[in-house]
């Protein structure tokens, strides 16, 4: 398939890859397609959201996200501790500078419109954008955010989205599992050198590895910031950060003269603080890495540092790249062969493609067969199958916090029973894909990211009922 790892991994911002991530990349790239001439024409721009964008787009900051985007800022660029600063600046002085260039008056109050019971026929989650120009004319597109910070015009393919050159020139093509095992089967090779030499088509092996290292130091980064900073997430839920506390009780623990509290499962506990401290930054709009969403940013993270630092591994630095070039691989099988956004088929598309990333991934890097790392794969989605995606509020925090740091318990010990067996199983990884698209077909809209369903509702109702 035409799709690179750095396509599954981008570096972005929080909250959401679809709701924040997406909608800034669509925004920036409607603008840039105008063309010069159309830019200094223009005289206003319009947005309207539609599905699951307008249902949970304020929680996860597509009003934002967008503004950002129109003015040229990218996700992997721009700077979190200035958004608030330059959304002010944008409101206070009801002009908007397009793609920093051309000022328009602006309103996000009037300019964005919020469908919220509408859909577009391509994907829930859909946006239409309208450049209004002086001659009274206007260009309009509708984009989509398809999960994981992809996007595709509504006039445009989805099956071409990804930076490689063509499937053609991949050495290793695969659109399956099952084509992937048969090419380790004829060549010999494990997964990760395969993904390797698809990837060194189109960049040197030193870019790989550089653009590999730097996604693992964004990653190890945000763990670092969200298990010491302290304090209330935004949104209105008052939700409180707990992963700083709790890590420096673990701490204390471990390294204090009263060892009471110290007890042998603490290494799994420390493990989900990890996913944590990332969902928790990712939930105040921190840099994030998309892995395969923000929403499920904190497992593949949280589970590396466990290999790297509990595993004790030779070469951590090897082993570390086998990781994401094997989770990529699996991300790329379910975004393909399924979907990986809440949108479309619910949480299982998210934390449970990213705990089959993270297994798979860990299992290449403790050395495992192909086919063990297809078996961790499998059982990572197979036990999340069904999940619903019903945030409270349409913010990413309650239950998407704490899921990751279930689902990166949950990928080791899935890397473990596969590491444990001879890699035989008895459903493929294929049919789980498959399995996992069908459910989330048949789930109802109200469980996929709209907050009209679920915990989202039941919480609501009772905090109500309550007062």
């Amino acid at each position: 398939m035409d799709m690179s790892v750095f396509d599954l991994f981008k570096i972005g911002i929080g909250p959401s890859s679809s709701h924040t991530v997406g909608p800034m990349v669509a925004a920036r790239r409607f603008l840039a397609e105008c063309g010069h001439g159309q830019l200094n024409a223009a005289v206003g721009v319009e947005v309207a959201l539609y599905g699951s964008l307008a249902l949970t787009g304020i929680g996860h900051a597509t009003d934002k996200a967008v503004i950002l985007g129109l003015m040229g800022e990218t996700p992997q660029d721009v700077d979190p501790e200035q958004v608030d600063a330059k959304l002010a600046a944008v409101e206070r002085d009801g002009v908007l500078r397009l793609l920093g260039k051309k000022d328009v008056p602006f309103s996000a109050r009037t300019a964005l419109r919020w469908h919220r019971g509408s859909s577009l026929p391509e994907h829930p989650n859909g946006m239409r954008f309208t450049l209004k120009l002086a001659d009274g004319s206007v260009i309009e597109r509708v984009f989509y955010s398809v999960g994981g910070g992809f996007i595709h015009a509504a006039d445009e393919s989805q099956a071409h989205q990804g930076a490689g050159p063509g499937d053609a020139a991949i050495p290793y093509f695969f659109d399956t599992m099952k084509q992937l095992l048969a090419h380790g089967k004829a060549s010999g090779l494990p997964i990760p050198q395969m993904l390797r030499a698809n990837e060194c088509i189109h960049m040197s092996g030193a870019q790989l590895d550089a653009g590999i290292d730097r996604l693992w130091q964004v990653m190890r980064d945000c763990i670092a910031r969200g298990l010491v900073t302290a304090g209330q997430l935004p949104g209105g839920l008052n939700v409180k950060r707990r992963a700083a506390n709790l890590w420096r009780q673990a701490q204390e623990a471990k390294h204090g003269a009263d060892r009471a509290n110290d007890l042998p499962h603490d290494a799994v506990h420390q493990v989900s603080l990890y996913a944590m401290a990332v969902n928790e930054e990712n939930a105040a709009g921190g840099r994030v890495v998309t892995a395969p969403t923000n929403g499920a940013a904190g497992i593949i993270p949280a589970v590396l540092r466990y290999y790297i630092e509990d595993c004790r591994p030779g070469d951590p630095v090897k082993g570390a790249r086998d990781f994401l070039l094997t989770a990529a691989a699996i991300g790329m099988l379910c975004k393909k062969n399924a979907s990986i956004s809440g949108a479309e088929i619910g949480c299982q598309g998210e934390v449970g493609v990213a705990c089959a990333m993270a297994a798979a991934g860990l299992v290449a890097a403790l050395g495992g067969s192909n086919e063990q790392i297809e078996n961790a794969a499998e059982i990572g989605i197979e036990h999340h199958l069904g999940m619903t995606c019903d945030p409270i509020g349409g913010l990413v925090q309650i239950p998407c916090i704490e899921r990751n740091g279930m689902g990166a318990v949950k990928a080791i010990t899935a890397a473990s029973l596969a590491l444990k067996g001879d890699g035989t199983h008895f459903v493929s990884l294929d049919e789980v894909i498959d399995t996992m698209r069908q459910t989330g077909a048949d789930m109802q809209d109200k469980y996929k990211e709209t907050s009209l369903g679920g915990l989202a509702i039941h919480v609501i109702t009772v905090n109500h009922a309550a007062c």
